[in-house]
């Protein structure tokens, strides 16, 4: 339960205040340090599906473009999305 509300709260502050404050390359930031914080609560069967994810997104983040971060926003929104799914006792 505990892990559920923290992970819970770290996702919508983060959504919130990204969708509210910052320019879409600190989205893709935001949503990146969102998984970081949450590393500690991610199953362990999700473990690697997360790694390759937040590769995928920094290497789109890394390009320096429009497309780049737009797909780093999508990569680690879904990414997010999924931890919170999984969290609140769905499957990812």
């Amino acid at each position: 339960m505990k892990r559920s509300v923290l992970l819970g709260l770290f996702v919508t502050a983060s959504l919130m205040a990204s969708t509210s404050f910052a320019a879409e390359k600190d989205l893709c930031a935001t949503n990146l340090q969102t998984i970081e914080n949450a590393k500690a609560q991610i199953p362990p069967d999700m473990t690697e599906q997360v790694a390759d994810s937040v590769e995928k997104a920094k290497a789109d983040h890394a390009l320096g473009t429009k497309k780049g971060t737009e797909d780093c926003i999508a990569e680690t929104t879904k990414t997010i999305q999924s931890l919170q799914k999984t969290s609140d006792g769905g499957k990812p």
